[in-house]
């Protein structure tokens, strides 16, 4: 890696706007994996890497992708095309779609190693299918709670298991994204979220975990933690809750709920190579929630 920032302006470097160029935020010839990308948050990060210029395969459940999921994939095919600054490499970004259960280990290596088969490569992995709900805690089913547990650690896990043992077989370096919650770090005011509040913990701890495995071998993990994000999840969720939005939107300093393209920066900043030093942490979005 070429040096950059005040390093190269010491060397006397030519100027260039590194900060925005394929060493730092732009993902030009990257390959990304994202799970749940099919819509919400995960198809909004999804979005945000293709437009940096990464390959970018959706994975989730439905056999075929929706009329929406289809027109954002031609959306980024009328991207204007993107050029480093630095070496005037060019990249459009791309976004694929592959039918996967994440609770399905081997399934999820098969789809890894299918990508590397077709790209050659896999730089960027983000595990962020999760299921959400809540029952009183004395009230919970065993298979309720086994399904929490299954989608939310075990899919977690085996996704990136499987993009980890890619990245290790082709010596590459990578960024792996774990999306966890503020639920995993908080219990919820007035919600009956045992299961999915110790799902999400586990994320958090999991990332910890993976990070100090994988470090040595130049693969950096790091977990998001979204506060309460209006999505088409969350909307069927308060639909049947109307108090709760309120309550919600007055539970932070920002007064109201987040958008999934407000998640799009801090994706694409672990995914790059803006945040090689980054490891282990879990960065939070919260609109100010777990500040008071």
């Amino acid at each position: 890696m070429s040096v950059v920032g005040v390093a190269a302006a010491l060397a006397n470097e030519p100027p260039t706007r590194s900060i925005l160029s394929s060493t730092q935020l732009l993902l030009i010839d990257r390959v990304a994996i994202v799970t749940g990308g099919h819509r919400n948050i995960g198809l909004d990060m999804a979005l945000a890497l293709a437009e940096a210029g990464a390959t970018v395969y959706c994975v989730d459940l439905p056999a075929l992708p929706d009329a929406d999921w289809r027109r954002v994939k031609e959306y980024v095919t009328r991207l204007p095309e993107i050029t480093s600054t630095l070496d005037g490499a060019k990249a459009q970004g791309r976004l694929e779609y592959m039918t996967g259960d994440v609770t399905d280990q081997h399934r999820m290596w098969e789809i890894a190693e299918e990508v590397v088969k077709r790209e050659g490569r896999l730089d960027i992995c983000v595990a962020n299918a999760g299921v959400m709900g809540g029952v009183d805690c004395l009230d919970y089913t065993a298979e309720e709670a086994r399904k929490m547990m299954d989608v939310n650690i075990n899919g977690a896990f085996f996704t990136a298991q499987a993009a980890g043992r890619q990245m290790e077989k082709l010596g590459m370096p990578g960024s792996i994204i774990m999306t966890a919650s503020i639920s995993g770090s908080i219990a919820n005011c007035g919600q009956h979220w045992a299961v999915y509040n110790t799902s999400k913990a586990g994320v958090i701890q999991m990332t910890r975990s993976l990070a100090c495995e994988l470090g040595p071998k130049g693969i950096r993990v790091n977990s998001i933690s979204p506060g309460y994000i209006n999505t088409r999840m969350t909307e069927e969720f308060l639909d049947a809750r109307p108090h709760l939005r309120k309550q919600w939107i007055g539970e932070n300093p920002l007064g109201r709920l987040g958008r999934p393209d407000e998640l799009r920066g801090v994706t694409l900043w672990l995914a790059s190579d803006a945040s090689t030093f980054c490891t282990g942490s879990n960065i939070v979005v919260d609109g100010g929630h777990r500040a008071w």
